[in-house]
């Protein structure tokens, strides 16, 4: 048994684009840019939760990496959702130290994570059998 959410949407920019479209979506939403909640944050910034309490950030991806938008589904049994969405019809597309980059059937990449969201993961993840 294993529980898991979609708990992070994450919107990717290669530095050339960063800063214009970090203050467009801080504008968007109506909030503050501010550092993230996230561990290893760098890249990463933080705008106003959406409901729910799944966070919203701002990530600076690396030259050649194209503007999307890629959610993070945590859980508290990383491998244990990874076989769940493969199952499903995912593809791993790499693992990495901590969490695994994966592709829907239609190729959008998205990753499992360990969870990052705290009291918020508890109230709104799904528990698997």
């Amino acid at each position: 048994m294993h529980r898991s959410r979609i708990g992070v949407v994450l919107i990717d920019h290669p530095d050339a684009s960063y800063d214009a479209s970090a203050a467009f979506w801080a504008g968007a939403r109506g909030g503050a840019r501010r550092s993230s909640e996230a561990p290893g944050a760098e890249p990463y910034e933080s705008l106003d939760r959406l409901p729910g309490e799944v966070m919203l950030e701002l990530q600076r991806t690396g030259a050649g990496t194209p503007p999307r938008v890629h959610l993070d589904i945590e859980t508290d049994d990383v491998e244990a959702e990874v076989a769940r969405v493969t199952a499903l019809g995912a593809t791993v597309h790499e693992r990495r130290e901590g969490y695994v980059i994966l592709a829907d059937p239609g190729g959008l990449l998205f990753c499992v994570v360990p969870v990052q969201t705290g009291d918020a993961f508890a109230q709104h993840a799904t528990t698997w059998e």
